[in-house]
């Protein structure tokens, strides 16, 4: 295992970052790392963002985050959006702080944009949604083709219309929508500017079957939680089934057993599925070939092991 050590050009300061596909072990290893290093933790979950989702989105406890301090664990209501941008510039003030006050920063979360936008210094456009735009250009794309949109965007900005295939009509559309409401390309809004940081991404993995064991398991285990309940606690107070964060795992199949849709046992069951289908989307972020991930099989590698790391580094 490499060592890290503190050369000119790392007078920065330093941020952890932990990744890795869901129930690998992501908390624990924050919480092992938290005491061992006087460090915080800033969540890098988009669902984690929700208040009163804690069971489906298997929150740190309340006892957890009494041990290491967390960041950017309920900040939104569920009928609330967090966008992108507004996620990265939070993150950026609590790691700040955490810097500020003396002890070491953990990004820490599976939801790979969050993660690259904190470390990558993604540049991302401040344009909020054009509902009326978007529907016009939809329907440009219905009526034209998805061909025809993405010559529109190439006429406006040739560097983005190479980025993005033309069948991917989301992103097509919202490239034009940035143009067309600021008169800048988003190609040029999208440059990346590096933060200022000395950073280790510590990646955490384990053989698939393993994984969808754990996977399996921490189903059951929200369910005798009482994942059932939270979701009808939800809907009590008011909160649609058609928002963004009640289409989220876990909540999307509960919504539909609780509408009669389907049993509960099916419920169970398309939560694992989906779970693992999931997993692979996050392989797909953080790729076991990226050399700036420091990859830890955690069926092989003990926790301590990595805090030796760590602590070089930091």
């Amino acid at each position: 295992m490499e060592s890290y050590s503190h050369s000119e050009q790392d007078r920065k300061p330093p941020l952890i970052v932990i990744v890795g596909p869901t129930a690998v072990g992501k908390t624990a290893l924050a919480l092992h790392l938290g005491r061992a290093l006087d460090a915080e933790v800033v969540s890098a979950d988009s669902r984690q963002v929700y208040r009163g989702m804690d069971i489906g989105t298997a929150k740190p406890t309340r006892e957890e985050r009494r041990l290491v301090p967390h960041h950017l664990i309920d900040v939104v209501d569920p009928d609330e959006t967090l966008g992108l941008a507004q996620y990265q510039t939070m993150a950026y003030a609590a790691i700040d702080d955490i810097l500020a006050r003396g002890r070491l920063p953990l990004l820490v979360g599976g939801s790979g944009q969050y993660v690259r936008a904190v470390v990558e210094g993604w540049g991302i456009p401040r344009v909020g949604p054009d509902q009326a735009l978007r529907e016009e250009l939809y329907h440009q794309a219905e009526t034209q083709g998805a061909e025809a949109l993405h010559a529109r965007l190439r006429a406006l900005d040739p560097v983005a219309a190479d980025r993005i295939d033309y069948r991917n009509v989301r992103r097509v559309i919202r490239a034009l929508e940035v143009c067309l409401r600021t008169g800048e390309r988003i190609s040029e809004l999208q440059r990346r500017c590096p933060p200022p940081y000395r950073i280790l991404q510590i990646g955490l993995t384990m053989p698939r079957p393993s994984l969808y064991r754990h996977i399996d398991e921490r189903v059951d285990r929200m369910m005798a939680a009482g994942l059932v309940a939270e979701v009808e606690s939800l809907v009590a107070q008011g909160y649609d089934y058609t928002l963004p964060s009640m289409s989220g795992l876990g909540y999307r199949q509960i919504g539909a057993y609780l509408r009669g849709e389907i049993s509960l046992d099916e419920a169970v069951r398309l939560i694992k599925r989906e779970t693992r289908r999931f997993v692979r989307q996050q392989y797909n972020w953080f790729r076991l070939d990226d050399e700036r991930i420091h990859w830890f099989d955690v069926e092989v590698h003990s926790p301590w092991e990595i805090e030796a790391v760590a602590a070089t580094f930091a």
